[in-house]
């Protein structure tokens, strides 16, 4: 891996085979499509699911007198608190999602060559401080009265979403920068999802839990800083070799 990319025997283009081509293209002239149509019918297919389906997850009941009391106060007051409840159940997931990212970005970049540029520990406090975010989530999930060990719909939303980011930073083909491109597509979110969440709580009245999460975004906005940098230098040494 000491370069992201190298010239390789791909065989995945058309071009590299001028007389299959032309094979290729008589035979679809003379081959019927299997079916008649165009998208429409999967379209509609899809319309017929989505009609029928139901929803994705739910927000459970708060589990203790204190977390009830307050559910229905909010309530009271006009708010959706399931909602704040959901969003923070998906920080919560995707901040344990960090620290496993981190964790994979780490042992990719102590094993390739390519990663002199990077700074092992600051990946590791990186790596750190999404644990801490994970913990501040957590602690704000108990401290209105709601569960944090339960799967809100957003947060299974986000796991789906993350899959993709693990399969790239756990493949061991991919390069340290392929990993990088990965990691700037989780930070950009993550920023975004903190954004979204010091707004709602400051929306909900919870000015002190605002604040800890403005704590939290200062830390992701260092964190989006590096890894896009670190991006950027490596895509240009590999491709202008300065």
């Amino acid at each position: 891996m000491d370069k992201t990319t190298v010239l390789g025997k791909n065989r995945s283009g058309v071009d590299i085979s001028p007389i299959d081509i032309k094979q290729m293209m008589s035979l679809a002239k003379v081959t019927p499509a299997s079916s008649p149509g165009d998208e429409k019918a999967i379209a509609q297919m899809r319309e017929e699911y989505i009609a029928e389906a139901d929803v994705i997850g739910s927000v459970p009941l708060p589990g203790t007198l204190k977390g009830m009391a307050s559910t229905a106060m909010e309530k009271l007051m006009g708010k959706s608190p399931e909602g704040f409840i959901d969003k923070l159940g998906c920080r919560l997931a995707f901040e344990r999602t960090g620290v496993r990212l981190y964790d994979a970005l780490i042992t990719k970049c102590s094993t390739a060559p390519m990663s002199s540029n990077i700074s092992l520990d600051r990946l590791n406090e990186f790596r750190n401080e999404e644990f801490q975010h994970f913990k501040l989530v957590e602690n704000a999930i108990r401290s209105i009265g709601a569960d944090p060990t339960a799967q809100t719909p957003s947060a299974d939303v986000d796991g789906v979403i993350s899959l993709g980011l693990i399969q790239v930073l756990t493949d061991p083909r991919t390069s340290v920068a392929h990993c990088l491109e990965a990691m700037l597509t989780a930070e950009l979110a993550d920023n975004d999802g903190w954004r979204m969440l010091i707004m709602l709580a400051e929306k909900m009245g919870m000015e002190d839990m605002a604040r800890d999460f403005q704590q939290a975004l200062r830390e992701e906005d260092e964190h989006l800083v590096s890894i896009r940098q670190w991006f950027k230098e490596m895509v240009i040494k590999d491709t202008v070799g300065t």
